[in-house]
């Protein structure tokens, strides 16, 4: 999964620009600009929070083409001393994205990993990040659970080999697994992603030593639980994900229950729906407010974006939001 999405030369995410009606998939800041605006108006609220201080770090995880950012940032700056405070960073590897990133928000500095996070107050913004990490799987056998590898594997006649699933020979320490789990009938899938662990218990550490919050908003779980959710998308539809490695996006759902695990229970917030999280913070309110000087056709995209960001049926319930803060610091908006 790192190898087909990250490797330096055809890796998925450093040879193209995925997203759109030309790409593989859209996410939430391409559907509307409520989406970035709303997460804007929860920073600024944070940053009042945190006292409004004089200097502080805007950081986005995995940022797209910069479009929520734009959004946020224009929205944000209705407040001028916020925006006269902000050094915006990206969180970035893709030299395609980066070169949009720096288009749409030229004002952006960049880094390409967690450890060099800049230092001082910080609100960090993680939409459809953590998905796109790394994930391990473990299958439950007669012997225990095996993981679940990827080789190469002879096909018929003349043809090139394939990608196909093996386990693993040894068996996993089940204490690996979230408690809930281990206990899973034989054949059920188990995922873990070391890789978000290790943020989330850097971005610990930040926050120890930094005032701030981080708002993680994705799809998943939220409670941990069996099952295979290892998926990918080309041209807006679901493929095998070995079938094509490098040219296709792969993702996995996020457990929140696991993501949540380095904080503590007064300095972590959600798992929330993201439907009823954009209604706390007033998307309704902000689709009328555009409505009221849109044309008929307009109206229309605007109540089909409002109905696909918040519907149960669409992201509204299958997304979800947590937020992460330092100690002693207010609850952010939205909880």
């Amino acid at each position: 999964m790192d190898l087909a999405l990250a490797h330096p030369e055809y890796g998925y995410y450093r040879t193209r620009d995925p997203l759109g009606r030309k790409g593989d998939f859209t996410t939430a800041p391409e559907i509307s600009q409520m989406f970035g605006e709303l997460l804007g108006l929860w920073a600024v609220d944070m940053w009042q929070k945190l006292g409004s201080p004089r200097a502080f770090n805007l950081i986005e995880f995995g940022p797209g083409r910069g479009t929520l950012m734009a959004d946020a940032v224009r929205a944000a700056k209705l407040v001028p001393a916020f925006g006269e405070a902000i050094n915006i960073f990206f969180l970035e590897t893709s030299p395609t994205l980066c070169a949009e990133q720096k288009r749409r928000v030229p004002e952006a500095s960049w880094i390409d990993t967690i450890e060099t996070l800049p230092i001082g107050p910080c609100l960090i913004l993680a939409n459809e990040f953590f998905d796109a990490l790394p994930i391990k799987q473990f299958q439950k056998t007669d012997l225990g659970w095996q993981e679940r590898c990827v080789a190469l594997q002879s096909s018929a006649d003349d043809d090139p080999p394939v990608f196909a699933y093996v386990l693993s020979e040894t068996v996993t320490n089940p204490l690996l697994l979230a408690a809930n789990v281990r206990h899973a009938p034989e054949g059920a899938i188990a995922e873990i992603c070391p890789l978000a662990q290790t943020i989330m218990e850097q971005l610990r550490r930040h926050f120890d030593a930094n005032p701030g919050a981080a708002l993680i908003i994705d799809y998943g779980y939220a409670h941990s639980t069996a099952g295979d959710s290892f998926q990918a998308l080309k041209n807006h539809k679901y493929i095998d994900p070995l079938a094509e490695p490098g040219e296709a996006d792969l993702t996995a759902h996020i457990d929140f229950e696991a993501l949540a695990r380095p904080f503590d229970t007064d300095t972590c917030y959600g798992p929330v729906e993201q439907g009823p999280f954009l209604k706390a913070l007033g998307i309704q309110a902000r689709a009328s407010a555009l409505s009221a000087n849109a044309n008929e056709h307009q109206r229309d995209d605007i109540a089909s974006a409002l109905k696909r960001l918040t519907d149960p049926g669409a992201m509204g319930s299958l997304f979800k939001v947590i937020a992460v803060t330092s100690p002693d610091t207010p609850a952010p908006a939205g909880f």
